[in-house]
């Protein structure tokens, strides 16, 4: 089959679409990867064509509206934001998505590319198979993963609608931008008021969910069509070599603590480097912080500190006594599988709900909302997480766990599963 997978958002969002992409290459198939410019060598070194999606999803990131909302943690508020940058982007991905799609037997798309997928695979009479890393099909077991805040022990039906309540806002502020592309670009009427989330390009097809089922076991309410496959990781990056000041770090003392909080950009990366650096004083811990996407920075730092610029976290996080991150959904997955203690530190969308479940799951304390970070609470998480051994030993049985499952291949079987009856 040619099969094009749109993947729009930051790193975190694009990687594991890269990974599923690949073995469904593995397997025999044509695989096109619709993303942002900035990641066209990480498509390309794994194999796959590379088309584009115009924009710059890092300035949208890095703006100082967009840091401030950030800080305060409002979903709606960030999601009328980026609303508002999709819909001046709405037009060219049309018409990138069009040239893409040409000739694609099946479109592949997740959270950030549905609507724009949905369209296209309405022009092009195409079907549309929906492939997530977070929980994205309506329950009665869990309030819905893009909350602002998790809802723990409501009422089933509350939580139920509490999945479609996120989708409509979702779709609410996306509804114009979709207006616009179907018909300025694709020649298509409007979509329904209330979304396309019954259109008939995905009624039937499987629903791919890249997360462990020891992580998030399949709720017993979710439709047959909807399967947890496992996540999907990238292969290790076997020409990688660590920095040799790094290898001397890690071979001068204990296991370091992990910082690091991936595309979540900060206003004060000073001041937030001032905090961690105190919190990790005072716990007596030596770290790796990794600068990344977010700018941390720190002049001067102790001997028992290394500033990492990045590493693969499949080398560099088992190596860790914890690892204290935003709770994005790729960088969770990485800590989970290392089966060291994660404390999350979110910052908005689907971070809350990772910062609960690892809580959960006993393999993490209490997540610390950015908006609630101070260096005593810090300080007291990173100590329960290098001294709890409950915590810890449960920590290592789920990495074993995960690191067990083949996430990937169970996804390209399910395809290819479909495509056999079709």
């Amino acid at each position: 089959m040619q099969i094009v997978i749109i993947a729009l958002g930051s790193r975190g969002d694009v990687q594991p679409y890269v990974a599923l992409g690949k073995g469904l290459h593995t397997a025999g198939h044509q695989v096109r990867l619709m993303t942002h410019d900035a990641f066209e060598p990480l498509v390309t070194a794994h194999g796959l064509e590379f088309k584009i999606a115009r924009g710059n999803v890092q300035a949208v990131a890095d703006s100082p509206e967009m840091q401030a909302l950030l800080e305060k943690g409002n979903f709606l508020a960030i999601n009328a934001y980026t609303a508002q940058a999709a819909q001046k982007a709405a037009l060219e991905w049309a018409e990138d998505g069009l040239a893409a799609c040409q000739g694609a037997d099946l479109i592949v798309a997740g959270i950030g590319g549905l609507f724009i997928g949905l369209s296209l695979a309405e022009k092009l009479n195409r079907p549309l198979l929906q492939a997530y890393y977070v929980p994205f099909t309506p329950t009665s077991a869990f309030a819905g993963a893009l909350l602002p805040k998790p809802l723990p022990g409501v009422l089933g039906w509350l939580n139920r609608f509490s999945h479609h309540a996120v989708r409509q806002i979702m779709w609410q502020g996306s509804r114009k931008a979709d207006r616009l592309a179907r018909q300025q670009v694709l020649g298509l009427a409007k979509a329904p008021f209330f979304g396309p989330f019954g259109a008939a390009q995905i009624r039937g097809l499987p629903i791919l969910y890249g997360f462990s089922p020891s992580v998030i076991a399949p709720p017993a309410d979710w439709p047959p069509e909807a399967q947890v496959a496992g996540y999907w990781f990238l292969e290790a990056e076997t020409e990688w070599m660590p920095p040799p000041a790094l290898v001397d770090f890690l071979a001068a003392g204990p296991p370091p603590v992990y910082v690091g909080f991936g595309s979540m950009t900060n206003r004060k990366p000073e001041e937030t480097a001032a905090l961690v650096i105190a919190a990790l004083q005072q716990t007596n811990q030596r770290a790796v912080l990794l600068s990344g996407w977010g700018g941390l920075r720190g002049g001067d730092l102790p001997d028992s500190i290394f500033m990492l610029d990045a590493a693969p976290h499949d080398w560099l996080l088992p190596r860790m006594a914890a690892v204290v991150h935003h709770g994005g959904a790729g960088t969770t997955a990485a800590g989970l599988r290392a089966g060291v203690p994660s404390i999350i530190v979110p910052f908005f969308a689907d971070q809350p709900f990772w910062g609960h479940r690892v809580a959960q799951l006993g393999v993490g304390p209490a997540p610390i909302p950015r908006a609630q970070l101070t260096v005593e609470r810090l300080a007291a998480a990173i100590e329960t997480a290098v001294t709890n051994q409950p915590m810890r030993q449960h920590a290592a049985e789920l990495g074993a766990k995960i690191r067990a499952e083949a996430g990937v291949a169970n996804a390209v079987t399910i395809v290819q599963k479909w495509a056999q009856r079709l």
